[in-house]
């Protein structure tokens, strides 16, 4: 079986967000390392490491740490296809086995366009997760990590 046949069998995370910031500091959180360590990863995880080769075919690190055990997930992949301002596509595995055994290979799509009120619309698809519990896990994950890009977002507009 293929990546591509085994992520379409396998559950799909689709989320959307509206930031209150501009689709190009969206996109630079999303595609420069420095910015994107200072936001990515949930509350009980964040990231203290991350670097990019933002090119289609380059790859992608990052390491996220638990403040109150010290253990590091690391996580990286592969960019397919970069759209700047508008769509980043990228693989997305786990280093070590996780919550649910041992990773997969998951496809991730981040498409951004203009709110109407001036802000930005994500549309974000993380396909080919492992099982229900992955989904569900991811699910918070994002939604955590989100949240976090929203306040780094909010406190990056601060005059």
């Amino acid at each position: 079986m293929t990546l591509v046949e085994a992520i379409a069998t396998r559950p799909t995370l689709q989320m959307q967000r509206h930031f209150d910031a501009p689709r190009a500091l969206v996109w630079r959180a999303w595609t420069n390392p420095e910015v994107m360590v200072l936001w990515l990863g949930p509350v009980e995880w964040p990231a203290v490491s991350a670097s990019q080769d933002l090119r289609v075919g380059g790859e992608w690190r990052a390491c996220l740490r638990s403040p109150d055990t010290g253990q590091d997930l690391w996580q990286g992949g592969i960019y397919r296809e970069i759209v700047p301002n508008e769509r980043l596509v990228f693989t997305f595995k786990w280093d070590e086995s996780h919550e649910d055994g041992p990773p997969v290979e998951t496809v991730v799509t981040v498409q951004l366009g203009d709110a109407p009120d001036g802000g930005t619309l994500m549309d974000f698809t993380h396909e080919g997760l492992k099982s229900e519990q992955s989904l569900v896990g991811h699910r918070y994950g994002w939604t955590s990590t989100f949240e976090r890009l929203e306040a780094f977002l909010a406190k990056d507009r601060e005059p």
